[in-house]
């Protein structure tokens, strides 16, 4: 549920700069594509680094980022969105295609197609639409347990993992996450008023029962989404791809979908489709896991301004939901 921006690619955790990149990444990369590869320019965009257009001899060009190992399981994180991609695109995904991944001691990489295409600067009635359309297609694709849709529960009702009746395969970053979250209500007396709201309207619902879906999980970011001329050409960032409901990613929608009075429309039809899907209970434990997320990433990067703005948006969201339930 990392909110990154990018430019034809999909970003990772703790990019490196290229002017940073080691020369022992490069190396490997050539090595796994048996070309070589050359650094043509950084990607412009995105609040993490990392992110470099590469030509590859004999090919056209490509993007290349490269992460510090985070964790043991950083490898296994990326070849599972690597599984995930080669997944969906089998099924019409507009997602680009990942050529490689690989590491060396002390980096993660991937290598993919360059997509000659714009981040979408905002979100629009017309981009919802087709985001709309190309969620269906994650419609009982998971191929991952990587279930966001428990995560998403555990998140919004303060549960620990064993509460869901399983041992569920949860990422570091994931737990990470939902710890920071737990001490969310010390921030202030605003934030901590909005948080009981939201543990309140998830309280009684119980864990999830099954994770049919592909979740991208940062599909709704306008910067994650390609454009041309108006018309969605890719969507990217799909490094924390899973399974789950799709729900998840239209509720994402639902809360950028405050921003502009023009939405208000598409964001109707959002909730329709999200109540249709999980019910009320879903939706509400949606709304809340979301909102969470929305409030941590100020709160931990020290940026009290937006705090306000996220802590007034949760209250909107929660009590238009309560208006259509």
């Amino acid at each position: 549920m990392l909110r990154t921006r990018r430019c034809g690619h999909e970003p990772m955790n703790q990019g490196t700069p290229p002017e940073e990149l080691p020369t022992e990444v490069l190396d490997d990369v050539a090595s796994a594509v048996r070309a070589e590869v050359t650094r043509v320019s950084r990607l412009p965009g995105g609040i993490n680094g990392g992110a470099v257009r590469v030509q590859v001899a004999g090919r056209t060009d490509a993007v290349l980022k490269a992460a510090p190992r985070a964790h043991p399981h950083h490898l296994d994180e990326t070849l599972r969105a690597q599984r995930v991609v080669e997944h969906m695109r089998g099924r019409g995904y507009p997602t680009p295609a990942w050529l490689a991944v690989g590491a060396t001691a002390t980096h993660v990489w991937q290598l993919m197609d360059f997509v000659d295409a714009a981040p979408a600067s905002e979100l629009t009635p017309s981009l919802v639409e087709q985001l709309m359309e190309i969620i269906e297609l994650q419609a009982g694709q998971a191929s991952e347990p990587y279930d966001h849709w428990s995560y998403a529960w555990r998140v919004a009702t303060g549960q620990e993992p064993a509460a869901a009746g399983r041992d569920p395969d949860e990422a570091p970053e994931q737990s990470r996450l939902r710890r920071s979250i737990a001490g969310l209500s010390g921030y202030s007396p605003a934030v901590s008023a909005l948080v009981e709201r939201l543990r309140l309207v998830s309280a009684d619902v119980p864990p999830p029962r099954d994770a049919p879906d592909m979740v991208h999980a940062d599909l709704a970011t306008p910067g994650n989404v390609l454009v041309v001329d108006g018309t969605v050409v890719a969507v990217v960032d799909i490094g924390n791809a899973g399974s789950g409901t799709r729900a998840i990613d239209l509720a994402t929608l639902v809360w950028y979908c405050f921003k502009d009075p023009l939405l208000d429309d598409v964001r109707g039809r959002l909730w329709t489709r999200i109540l249709d899907l999980v019910g009320g209970e879903g939706a509400a434990v949606l709304t809340a896991a979301h909102t969470l997320h929305m409030l941590e990433f100020p709160i931990r990067d020290g940026r009290d301004d937006v705090v306000p703005q996220v802590v007034e948006r949760g209250h909107r969201a929660l009590d238009e939901l309560d208006s259509l339930r």
